[in-house]
């Protein structure tokens, strides 16, 4: 059961007048790069997210927005400087003295300056947010995991069908490769024919002929990386069906068989095995395309 590093989640929990919100969006990392934006009041409690998400989350870019609303009476308190508002005030009233024209001060026009009146949120009881903000947190990682794993399904079923065909490509492989030497003889015979005509049965040797053809068939053999793909397919497979995360696994094992691939297109020297070394090439590209999404 495969995982995509892709997906969405919200959650939101409401006690006492007071709400919070937590979305999540995630996208392909090679790590764990969690980004957390929340209000300055609920920056002590970062750490206690990051490790929530890291529990649930193995890999992938993951940024979190948190919003929380207070809308108790008592949930802020306006203050003023009243030195500032002083200052003010005698300033007000030296222009007022300088100029010859009533000032019209009030309270209400001092109070428009910049800094005289602060507004500040009361203090926190961090265990009663974090109640509230774990809750939303948790619906949020519920969602996403769930949409990670629907996407990881889709992933694996593509993955299924891309292996399907290697496996295929690997089995047209196999009935070809064997024939290449038997081909190889024939182009040396008609070559040899070509060059000497009436005195080829002369100069002829079957022998030599024979032990040229075991050497390039040796050379050219692919009954080994033949073995090999067929173990790391099974291996593909079984990885795929995991429940633990598997796409750095399954990186690793795509470059296995990828050099495999390319070992038979360097022992080919037949124009249908490149061809069948090419496609496999391309289907193996698909495939590590999808695996890089792959928790």
């Amino acid at each position: 059961m495969a995982y995509s590093m892709t997906g969405f989640g919200r959650g939101e929990s409401y006690r006492d007048e007071r709400r919070i919100t937590v979305e999540m969006r995630s996208v392909n990392n090679r790590y764990c790069d969690i980004q957390v934006r929340q209000p300055r009041l609920l920056a002590a409690l970062e750490n206690r997210i990051r490790e929530n998400v890291s529990a649930r989350l193995a890999r992938g870019k993951i940024d979190i927005f948190i919003n929380y609303e207070d809308n108790r009476a008592d949930a802020v308190k306006v203050r003023a400087d009243a030195g500032l508002a002083k200052a003010y005030a005698m300033a007000f009233r030296e222009i007022s003295e300088i100029s010859a024209v009533p000032d019209g001060l009030t309270a209400a026009v001092i109070g428009r300056f910049n800094d005289v009146l602060r507004v500040e949120a009361v203090q926190i009881d961090e265990e009663e947010i974090w109640s509230l903000l774990s809750e939303a947190l948790e619906m949020a990682l519920d969602k996403m995991c769930e949409m990670r794993r629907t996407e990881g399904d889709k992933l694996v079923r593509d993955i299924e069908l891309k292996l399907k065909e290697l496996i295929e490509l690997r089995g047209r492989v196999a009935e070809r490769a064997p024939t290449v030497p038997a081909d190889y003889k024939q182009r040396l015979q008609q070559r040899i024919q070509e060059l000497l005509d009436d005195k080829a049965r002369e100069f002829y040797d079957e022998q030599r002929l024979a032990a040229e053809v075991a050497v390039y068939a040796d050379r050219c053999s692919v009954d080994e990386e033949l073995v090999r793909l067929d173990s790391h397919f099974v291996q593909l497979q079984e990885m795929l069906l995991e429940k633990v995360p598997v796409g750095k696994k399954l990186d690793f094992l795509i470059q296995e068989i990828n050099r495999e691939v390319n070992t038979i297109g360097s022992k080919a020297n037949d124009l249908e095995l490149t061809r069948l070394v090419v496609t496999m090439k391309s289907e193996l590209e698909k495939i590590r395309e999808q695996i890089q999404n792959i928790e």
